[in-house]
């Protein structure tokens, strides 16, 4: 089989999932010690591209982010950690979920920090988009997942078409 019908072939969510770890530092923290949005939105996408990377075995670029909030804050010495995985392919774009803890390993805590939805695009060396493989749910919150990836995507284009439409 060639590679590039091997990069065709379904996958498993399994083989996207990804996890990172950071320990947040002063410099990523702002005057009252709390990490700053902005890094937490760097760790997000970083995260969510090794799952897109591992997904689609090519490069690729961020399209959008959903909606982001931070429900507890997160501080100097706490350990992020940040778990990513591919929830529906479409054609060269992938929806990924990224989910977010905090962990106080001191006091032994563990706290849910956010969760976000990102597409992203399988592009070759020179940008051009490529296809990518389709993703197999094997467990019911995988497919729970697969199943609100398509409903996200037609309210997210719904959204784009109503943007465009106010342009004109």
């Amino acid at each position: 089989m060639s590679q590039n019908n091997d990069l065709q072939m379904p996958r498993p969510v399994r083989d996207s999932q990804s996890e990172m770890n950071e320990i947040v530092l002063p410099n990523d923290a702002n005057p009252l010690s709390a990490l700053l949005g902005g890094r937490l939105m760097h760790w997000i996408d970083m995260a969510g591209a090794m799952a897109a990377h591992r997904h689609s075995r090519n490069y690729v670029v961020t399209a959008a982010i959903d909606h982001l909030d931070f429900w507890v804050a997160v501080h100097v010495g706490d350990l992020v950690i940040l778990r990513s995985s591919v929830n529906r392919v479409f054609h060269s774009s992938m929806e990924v979920g990224v989910k977010v803890w905090v962990e106080n390993y001191i006091v032994d805590t563990c706290q849910h920090v956010s969760s976000a939805y990102l597409t992203f695009v399988a592009v070759d060396g020179k940008g051009n988009h490529v296809s990518v493989a389709p993703v197999v749910p094997e467990t019911e919150e995988q497919r729970r997942r697969y199943d609100d990836a398509g409903r996200r995507r037609e309210l997210r284009r719904t959204e784009l078409e109503r943007r465009k439409n106010r342009r004109s």
